[in-house]
């Protein structure tokens, strides 16, 4: 027998550890719901409506690297496109709100179809810069084309009758189809990732080779979660277009990418809640800090800095295990 000891695989979560968790999570989602209920009668409407936008677009990305393991540097390429063409959708066609986003999502699946079976190709850090590469290319689309209005935008996008019924142009109405917009968008990544099709990606995740050699085609998965990914930030983006009547070039510069990263990583990698207050925390410090004008990326970076180093699981991923270690 070889004297080089062999590492044990990690023991399978037992069936009261799954149970517990279980529990954890209903309970968390039965929180932020009624959170959810009480927001808009303690909070500005407006900031909570581009929290949740900025939310569901870390949960998306929060899918691809922190159950894929996919590190991609161009995620805000879906969210700007897709608000785009929700944008374009609703001022230039007059469609209605719910099929101006529903439109932007399906093309920013779209797009992320073409891209990722390009990117996936690749591994790694190989695999980020072709994501950053052709996010930098949607961008000189995005800044050219003239639907777009170049540096301008697209302005004045008109919020619309949710259903021919109900009028959008009221902030708390609003709010009430953004959160549940936000809301199933978090169920249904909760889904994935807890579905066969998620513990696949986890095994992906954690050691590629085994999953290959267990006969699972790698790279139809990993499109898979690029395209579900890229779909769930096209929403995000469109909601968001709707929400600020506004489609800029600020949602598909390459900052918006790193901003996303920031979220994630901050609320708690690989995570299902983590994302969600990296996003809070993020958009509070812009809108609460805005006073000290630039000086608040430097704060933005020095959380971040904090964060990695003191607590490297999250804001979550700590409250989480300061939670197990108590019970």
């Amino acid at each position: 027998m070889s004297d080089v000891a062999l590492a044990a695989p990690p023991a399978a979560p037992t069936l009261a550890e799954d149970q517990r968790e279980a529990n954890t999570h209903r309970t968390l989602f039965i929180l932020l719901a009624l959170a959810l209920v009480v927001a808009p009668f303690v909070l500005y409407p407006v900031f909570l409506m581009k929290a949740l936008c900025f939310a569901l677009f870390a949960m998306a990305f929060n899918l691809l690297l922190g159950y894929g393991g996919l590190l991609s540097f161009g995620h805000a390429a879906y969210f700007g496109v897709a608000g785009y063409i929700c944008a374009y959708a609703a001022k230039v066609w007059g469609l209605p709100p719910e099929l101006s986003i529903l439109f932007g999502a399906l093309c920013g699946g779209a797009l992320g179809l073409v891209l990722g079976a390009l990117a996936i190709r690749r591994q790694g850090i190989y695999f980020a810069m072709i994501t950053l590469a052709l996010a930098q290319l949607v961008f000189f689309v995005c800044l050219q084309a003239k639907f777009t209005g170049g540096e301008d935008g697209i302005q004045a996008v008109p919020r619309g009758h949710l259903f021919g019924l109900v009028d959008l142009s009221d902030d708390r109405l609003l709010y009430c189809l953004v959160a549940v917009i936000f809301f199933g968008g978090l169920l249904l990544i909760h889904r994935i990732i807890h579905s066969p099709f998620g513990q696949v990606l986890k095994a992906i995740r954690d050691n590629e080779p085994r999953a290959i050699s267990l006969g699972y085609r790698v790279n139809q998965y990993k499109l898979a979660v690029f395209v579900l990914s890229t779909t769930l930030a096209g929403v995000a983006g469109a909601t968001k277009a709707i929400v600020f009547q506004l489609a800029s070039l600020t949602d598909v510069h390459w900052s918006m990418s790193g901003e996303v990263v920031l979220m994630t990583l901050v609320g708690g990698l690989g995570t299902v809640f983590g994302p969600v207050a990296g996003a809070f925390v993020m958009v509070a410090m812009e809108n609460y800090l805005a006073q000290f004008g630039s000086w608040v990326t430097i704060i933005q970076g020095a959380v971040f800095v904090f964060c990695v180093l003191a607590f490297r699981e999250g804001l979550v991923g700590m409250a989480g295990r300061l939670l197990n270690r108590r019970l």
